[in-house]
């Protein structure tokens, strides 16, 4: 499964849900109508998208067995997957992007050969990507490093490791 969006709460009061997509473009999820919705364990289930709308930055949803604002409430912080089956495949090489979910828990090591932690998410700013990395040491801290050509050197999700050119002291 690959993590596609985040139910952000519920919206209005006939069961609908917001929708916070973790897609390229707001309305990527658009293109699949069945959900899998789960917290992120392995534990996932099915559910059938019905009406779904762009809502500026987040989507609006009508998805099975959810007919009512307390029924969308408790969906709320759920992740919505769809298998990796049904993505288009990128090539290995970066050239058309990663997805989101291939990056995190990437390590990432700068120039140096200093670790400065693993990728626990990933930031949309509008001009770039963003990459949210926490230090694993007692310390625990944490880096915003821009996902841009002048940064990222080499991506090797074989070795799980990202290769950046980003001081430890920045």
């Amino acid at each position: 499964m690959v993590v596609m969006g985040r139910i952000a709460g519920p919206f209005g009061v006939l069961g609908w849900i917001k929708v916070l997509p973790f897609t390229e473009y707001v309305d990527g999820l658009l293109d699949y109508p069945v959900w899998w919705l789960g917290e992120g364990n392995g534990r996932w289930r099915q559910t059938k998208v019905g009406e779904c709308n762009v809502h500026g930055k987040m989507l609006t949803a009508a998805i099975d067995q959810c007919s009512d604002r307390t029924a969308a409430l408790h969906l709320k912080g759920l992740q919505i997957a769809v298998p990796r089956s049904q993505l288009p495949t990128l090539p290995k090489n970066g050239k058309d992007g990663y997805y989101w979910s291939d990056l995190i828990g990437l390590e990432v090591i700068n120039l140096q050969d200093e670790c400065l932690g693993r990728v626990v998410s990933l930031l949309e700013t509008g001009a770039n990507d963003v990459l949210q990395v926490q230090d694993e040491k007692e310390d625990s801290t944490e880096r915003l490093i821009p996902f841009t050509d002048q940064v990222i050197m080499k991506v090797d999700l074989t070795a799980y490791r990202l290769t950046v050119d980003w001081g430890i002291d920045y």
